[in-house]
């Protein structure tokens, strides 16, 4: 199964490397990994992706929560979330195809973000089956490559009753 762990770390010089090595050195893989500061600069936060069953990853988070420099570990996988990533594709259409290009980038609320005389390069955001479907549309059009970050997540509020 696939799980998406939510790590908060003190944002120390040495704290992605031991995280990501905890996994190695058990031979799990992480499928991706996003780092960045929260609100305070001295805490950052590690989205990890991976997959296992319930019970190797719970035993993953209580290795994580041993770590040092680790303030919290959360498993998003029975939590309700809200998970994103981004896809920065670098196509270059035949002359007869780039409006449906652009049309296809509008549909899926994507943005030109930056073109030449034969590309545009379009940004994508949302969750994972969205960025599958627009890159499959827009593959026969042209695809020179494209670049993808990282799952981001993070957990809805609880609502009071």
């Amino acid at each position: 199964m696939r799980h998406t762990i939510s790590v908060q770390v003190e944002n120390k010089f040495g704290v992605l490397s031991r995280v990501a090595g905890l996994f190695s050195g058990r031979g799990y893989n992480i499928e991706s990994i996003s780092v960045g500061e929260t609100l305070d600069p001295k805490i950052s936060v590690m989205t990890i992706v991976t997959r296992g069953e319930n019970q190797i990853v719970e035993q993953i988070n209580k290795q994580l929560n041993k770590l040092i420099d680790v303030i919290k570990v959360q498993d998003l996988f029975d939590v309700d979330h809200v998970e994103r990533e981004m896809v920065l594709i670098k196509i270059a259409p035949p002359q007869e195809q780039k409006a449906e290009v652009l049309r296809l980038a509008e549909i899926f609320r994507g943005r030109v973000v930056d073109s030449s005389p034969k590309t545009y390069t379009i940004e994508i955001t949302g969750d994972e089956k969205k960025i599958e479907a627009f890159l499959e549309l827009v593959k026969p059009m042209g695809v020179k490559e494209f670049v993808r970050s990282g799952k981001i997540a993070i957990a809805r509020e609880k609502s009071r009753a």
